[in-house]
């Protein structure tokens, strides 16, 4: 019990990054660090994961997305890394999930106080469709995400498809290089 009340004073004392960033390869700032979240769409109308995020030595973000199974396992883990591009003046993230390849390609910008995502997913499997997902309500300890979905190249839209409700349990960290340069 003790452990968890230190933890409980150390996430709610440290000082974590939120909206606006000075720079866009700052944008993605506040998803760094370890998150509990419960999301909806039509196919399962409530669930749970857990969501981390880490900033590698050289700026760009990698983050493990992982939907619980309610007994303790994982019903589905995909994994981003999110670079900034400064020729674009944009982020770029690509998705993989196990034995799908690197196909699920997005882009994300920054409105205002919000991140806003275009990415395409499943297309390895045959079965792409576009998504727009929107960052809001950020805040140190908690964010919010609504995604729209596409599944015929962005001819029509199901608005609202998925909603995510995301509360910080861990710090924000780095992982440092892999590698030394001397």
């Amino acid at each position: 019990m003790k452990v968890f009340a230190v933890l409980a004073l150390l996430i709610a004392t440290h000082a974590y990054p939120t909206f606006p960033q000075d720079k866009p390869e700052n944008d993605f700032d506040y998803l760094l660090g370890d998150w509990a979240f419960t999301a909806s769409q039509p196919e399962y109308p409530k669930f749970e994961g857990r969501w981390s995020a880490v900033r590698l030595a050289d700026g760009q973000i990698l983050d493990e997305y992982r939907v619980l199974d309610g007994h303790g396992g994982t019903a589905y883990v995909t994994t981003t890394l999110r670079n900034y591009n400064r020729n674009a003046k944009r982020w770029e993230l690509i998705g993989a999930d196990a034995g799908d390849g690197l196909l699920d390609f997005g882009t994300a910008t920054r409105v205002g106080n919000e991140m806003h995502i275009e990415q395409r997913f499943g297309v390895a499997g045959g079965k792409p469709s576009v998504w727009k997902i929107r960052y809001y309500n950020i805040q140190a300890n908690s964010f919010s995400w609504i995604a729209d979905r596409s599944t015929d190249d962005g001819k029509t839209w199901t608005k609202g498809y998925m909603t995510l409700e995301a509360k910080r349990i861990g710090a924000s960290r780095s992982l440092p290089s892999l590698t030394k340069s001397k």
